[in-house]
């Protein structure tokens, strides 16, 4: 998923500024090792200072506070006021409109996750040239998938990528531990 939303979907170039909402979840973890292995400008986001630690460990080079009031400003004025290339959207239904105000001219969102729905105007992505794009890993091509698993395996053996295990489960639990908390 985080490789997908990096390039597949959201065609990250090495110089790039990512912006990754929640980069102390899973696919946050993810999508900030591999962009910054890549050479990307990671920025990244989370709600609680024991996630912004875990973003600035994984390789975030600025980390913010996505609760804190004016942290979008703050992260257009870490841009020089241009704002970042690309998002990895774990929450489209919170952040939508607000990443659109983040993103530079041209810029792309790449929407991972989303629980609802918002109003947006779509003059807010026309006057930037924006692209926005969601997707599923179940809608995936084989070739798309084969794809994303050999970077990913390249990465793990290059540049040395590691998951990080929140908590281990009995097998029999397997079930369970795939099961969204909210």
């Amino acid at each position: 998923t985080a490789w997908r939303a990096l390039f597949d979907k959201g065609r990250a170039v090495p110089g790039e500024t990512v912006l990754i909402h929640g980069a102390s979840g899973a696919v946050g973890v993810a999508a900030t090792q591999i962009a910054r292995a890549a050479g990307l400008r990671v920025f990244g986001t989370a709600g609680s200072e024991r996630g912004r630690q875990l973003a600035r460990e994984q390789g975030a080079h600025e980390v913010f506070d996505h609760s804190a009031a004016g942290y979008d400003k703050e992260i257009v004025a870490r841009t020089g006021g241009r704002g970042v290339d690309l998002v990895v959207e774990m929450l489209a239904n919170t952040n939508l409109v607000r990443d659109l105000e983040m993103i530079a001219k041209r810029g792309r969102i790449a929407i991972v996750g989303n629980r609802g729905s918002l109003e947006l105007n779509p003059r807010a992505i026309m006057g930037k040239d924006a692209t926005i794009v969601g997707f599923t890993n179940w809608n995936a091509t084989p070739s798309e998938l084969a794809v994303a698993h050999a970077a990913i395996v390249a990465g793990m053996e290059r540049a040395g990528y590691r998951p990080q295990i929140g908590k281990e489960v009995p097998l029999a639990d397997a079930p369970r531990a795939h099961l969204c908390p909210g």
